[in-house]
C-alpha cells in the first residue's frame, strides 16, 4: 500500500521558519519524482516546489523562491520543504505528491493527508 505522511506544519509568525516533512512508503521512492503543492484558503491547488529522483533537479513557484528549499533523503524515503522568511500569503495546506513527465506532461498520482501551515501574527 502506497502511502504519503506529512508532518511539520503549525502556526508561526510572519518570518518565521518551518520544515515539512513526507515519508513515503509502498514504492520504490529513490527512483520517484517529488513535489509539495499547497492550497490557500478558498482556492485551488498551487504547485509549490518539485525535486527529481536524481536530488540535484529543483523547480520553485516563483512566489517561494529564494525562501524554500526542497530536499530529499533516500535513506529515509523522506522529502523535506524548508520554508523560511513565511509569509501570511503561505497560509494553506500543503501536499506532498509523487510526479512523473515534465511541464505539461506532468501529472500526479500518489498524495499524502496534507499538514496546515498558518503564518500570522
Amino acid at each position: 500500500e502506497v502511502q504519503l505522511v506529512e508532518s511539520g506544519g503549525g502556526l508561526v509568525q510572519p518570518g518565521e521558519s518551518l520544515r515539512l516533512s513526507c515519508t513515503a512508503s509502498g514504492f520504490t521512492f529513490s527512483q520517484s519524482h517529488m513535489a509539495w503543492v499547497r492550497q490557500a484558503p478558498g482556492k485551488g491547488l498551487e504547485w509549490v516546489s518539485s525535486i527529481y529522483s536524481s536530488g540535484s533537479e529543483t523547480y520553485y513557484t516563483d512566489s517561494v523562491k529564494g525562501r524554500f528549499a526542497v530536499s530529499t533523503e533516500n535513506a529515509k524515503n523522506t522529502v523535506y520543504l524548508q520554508m523560511n522568511s513565511l509569509r501570511s500569503d503561505d497560509t494553506g495546506v500543503y501536499y506532498c505528491t509523487r510526479f512523473s513527465g515534465r511541464l505539461s506532461g506532468v501529472s500526479f498520482d500518489y498524495w499524502g493527508q496534507g499538514t496546515q501551515v498558518t503564518v500570522s501574527s
